[in-house]
């Protein structure tokens, strides 16, 4: 029994400018696999939406000529799928780089889709360790009970050290080869990050010393160019495995469901702006391409302000 077609979402014209846009993420915006496979998944389904809107597969002039009330539908429709707000904001922002695209290539603009605002956010603020939390989470010592090997427990709080002490996301922390190991005597780390960007971020000695601590009982030889964090076969380690023992270490220390590995990178920037540092410069350690991302961790430090505060002020109560 032969496999049905794929429903057709797109003109050939409309496909076709699809396939280039993906091209052109992947290749000269640099965009992980991950990223593009999103923003192909959130256009097809606003493709799909548009072929049962219309009652046809929608070409090039068919999004140029979008009404307001075209993406109004649209994103009732998946919300009535169940998307919460930022998935839906997600969905439009995919769709109106998609119309960037075409309107640059010639094929007009779609006003509708700029004109059309999103759905309303609500605001999230980061959720950072106490420094003594981010500290303990980071030592081998804390798991130092649990029946592991100890190159694989001094292998996690290496991981861990790099969140915390250098502000990695996990991806540029298993990013990292035998190679670039920051080391004692090593002052900074040369780092990959989002859109293969390149920043340079120091290295205290408490991460060198966590990541010395690991390769002197690793068990495995990794040529230069090799993965510097390896999982128990040797193989190249898993996020879910750092993820993991982040939920060993939440129990263990009685830390809540928002103690996370990225919450580390959180504990970094806030830490570091809540003694002084300038938020300038911790936009550049963290890679964020705008100020106003990393201005979100003044926030976070004012509301700490104010709980210890609320919970140490006489007056307070």
């Amino acid at each position: 029994m032969t496999a049905a077609p794929p429903v057709l979402v797109a003109a050939p014209n409309l496909a076709a400018a699809k396939a280039r846009w993906l091209a052109y993420l992947a290749v000269e915006r640099r965009m992980s696999p991950k990223t593009v496979e999103a923003y192909d998944r959130d256009v097809t389904a606003f493709l799909r939406f548009l072929t049962s809107h219309f009652g046809e597969p929608p070409d090039l002039d068919d999004i140029a000529s979008l009404a307001p009330r075209d993406v109004r539908a649209f994103l009732a429709a998946r919300r009535s799928d169940g998307l919460k707000p930022r998935s839906l904001m997600r969905a439009l922002a995919a769709a109106r780089a998609f119309a960037r695209f075409l309107e640059r290539e010639g094929h007009g603009a779609s006003a509708a889709l700029s004109a059309v605002r999103g759905p309303k956010l609500p605001q999230s603020l980061p959720k950072p360790l106490s420094p003594e939390a981010a500290r303990k989470v980071a030592d081998a010592d804390t798991r130092s009970g649990e029946a592991r090997e100890p190159w694989i427990l001094a292998r996690d709080a290496a991981v861990l050290a790099l969140c915390y002490g250098a502000g990695l996301r996990i991806s540029e922390a298993l990013g990292l080869l035998r190679k670039d190991a920051p080391l004692a005597g090593c002052d900074s780390l040369t780092v990959i990050g989002k859109g293969q960007k390149m920043r340079s971020v120091p290295v205290i000695a408490p991460v060198a010393r966590a990541v010395e601590d690991y390769l002197k009982l690793v068990p495995y030889k990794m040529g230069p160019d090799e993965p510097l964090f390896v999982g128990a076969r040797g193989g190249p380690l898993s996020p879910r495995i750092i993820q993991l023992a982040m939920q060993h270490l939440r129990g263990a220390l009685g830390l809540p469901d928002s103690a996370t590995p990225h919450a580390l990178r959180h504990s970094f920037a806030t830490h570091l702006l809540g003694r002084g540092g300038d938020l300038r410069s911790i936009q550049e350690l963290l890679g964020h391409a705008s100020l106003s991302t990393t201005q979100i961790y003044t926030k976070v430090d004012a509301s700490e302000l104010m709980r210890v505060y609320q919970a140490a002020h006489p007056r307070a109560r």
